[in-house]
């Protein structure tokens, strides 16, 4: 363990903090809690299991007193339960807690799990706190979720002791080339209040900042330790846009070679276009967009925020400005029909952004977790099964059998690919294969199909 000397041993604590998956970003829900944590004297252990054995850490788990999982999503929370598990087997005296995201949602599970305190929102102070209490209380058993939007002051994350950078996702070049990538976040939370996401049932429409000089020292710190492109994991980059402005201008001033990719509301694009030239000039490679889908009734039961007519503006507007997009969507719903799945790809192909578009993106499949506020739509109440507690959401079957086929179909035919390496147009053209097969209906544009990426990505394809 990674101890700070100096203080009293009787106050000093060993805690373990665990990361299993974020998206194949160097955890900053690590980093920057085991600065807190390390300020105050406690001795704190790093293990990011997307890249580390956690049975090369079993002595450090043995030891500990406190250990904490980071759940910021979905995946992360799957894999954390079998991580739990594995944890109060290897220390059963150890307390257990479990923070980010997606730990309020499912505080029950993670209760049967011996997990004693669940923390969400902005978690550091709260994980302090409680790390400090846990040689004193004297009470047993666990507490509810606590959720706290409390306005911090941030400090710089402390990243020592994780695995270094080169380890994880890169960005990839259309030449070929490939920059070690950094993450850092300069907000958290959202100010909106789309019924899919998983960021409302916690922050119900607030966003936080997190203070720019700190944003910068992260940074700082990140391209000395090799970082070529740093990730903004921000939700919504433009939920603060002067903010971000302020940060992106001062980055390029200080590192002008340094690229960068954020993740931006399709209806912040349309609000904020006079800041799109200031990514571009500043080394944005890439924006990250939820588009979600082009139909207009699936829009609306969304609450996006935007139509169909508003995103080709957008994609426009990043065509006059020079920007690559790299929209996400949630391809298949409840509502997804065979035709308008066909359209959607159709779609895709008709407004040139095939190589904008990472594969998986075609296969997404609705996720209804604990606390969605999809629940509160009767028809979604009427078309849900059960909760499954192994994938953690309800349950659901498209009214026609064949749409589930297709999604299924279309999934390997992505796991496929990116496993036999093919390219985003041979990946997509198979989908369209595939949903022709299922219509009857042929594409009135075939793809031309180069082998070679046309915008920069990221080598870690997962988005959920």
């Amino acid at each position: 363990m990674i101890c700070v000397s100096g203080f009293d041993s009787l106050l000093r604590m060993k805690v373990v903090l665990i990361s299993t998956y974020e998206l194949g970003h160097q955890p900053f829900g690590l980093a920057s809690p085991a600065a807190w944590l390390r300020r105050e004297g406690h001795e704190v252990c790093c293990i990011d299991t997307s890249q580390q054995a956690l049975k090369d850490h079993e002595n450090a788990i043995a030891a500990a007193e406190a250990v904490a999982f980071y759940l910021p999503m979905h995946t992360a929370t799957r894999i954390a339960m079998q991580g739990i598990r594995r944890v109060r087997t290897l220390n059963p005296s150890a307390k257990l807690c479990a923070y980010g995201l997606y730990a309020p949602m499912n505080a029950e599970m993670l209760g049967e799990l011996g997990v004693e305190r669940i923390i969400g929102g902005e978690f550091e102070k709260d994980l302090v706190e409680w790390v400090g209490q846990v040689r004193t209380t004297k009470e047993e058993g666990r507490s509810g979720p606590v959720v706290s939007l409390e306005r911090l002051s941030f400090i710089t994350p402390d990243r020592e002791g994780l695995p270094p950078l080169k380890k994880y996702a890169r960005l990839r070049l259309p030449n070929g080339e490939e920059r070690i990538t950094g993450y850092t976040e300069a907000t958290r939370g959202c100010k909106h209040l789309c019924r899919h996401c998983p960021i409302v049932p916690v922050y119900d429409g607030a966003f936080r900042v997190v203070q720019k000089d700190v944003v910068l020292a992260d940074i700082r710190q990140q391209v000395k330790a090799g970082a070529q492109h740093i990730t903004f994991g921000d939700p919504d980059f433009f939920n603060a846009p002067k903010h971000a402005a302020e940060i992106v201008e001062a980055l390029h001033g200080e590192f002008p070679e340094l690229t960068y990719d954020v993740t931006i509301k399709v209806e912040h694009l349309l609000q904020n276009a006079d800041l799109l030239p200031v990514l571009r000039q500043t080394g944005c490679a890439f924006v990250v967009s939820a588009v979600e889908a082009f139909d207009e009734a699936v829009l609306a039961r969304l609450e996006k925020g935007h139509t169909k007519a508003d995103f080709l503006h957008v994609v426009q507007q990043f065509r006059d400005t020079g920007l690559k997009m790299s929209p996400t969507f949630v391809a298949f719903t409840p509502w997804t029909t065979l035709d308008s799945y066909h359209d959607f790809l159709e779609t895709i192909t008709e407004i040139g952004l095939v190589d904008n578009i990472s594969p998986v993106q075609f296969s997404i499949r609705l996720l209804i977790p604990a606390g969605s506020r999809l629940l509160e739509l009767a028809e979604i109440q009427q078309k849900i099964g059960q909760f499954d507690r192994g994938k953690l959401s309800f349950l659901w079957s498209n009214p026609d059998p064949r749409v589930d086929e297709l999604q299924r179909e279309v999934e390997e035919a992505v796991q496929r690919g990116n496993r036999l390496n093919h390219s985003r147009r041979q990946i997509f053209a198979e989908a369209c294969r595939l949903t022709s097969a299922k219509t009857g209906r042929l594409f009135t544009e075939p793809p031309n199909l180069p082998d070679r990426a046309t915008i920069p990505y990221l080598t870690e394809p997962w988005y959920c």
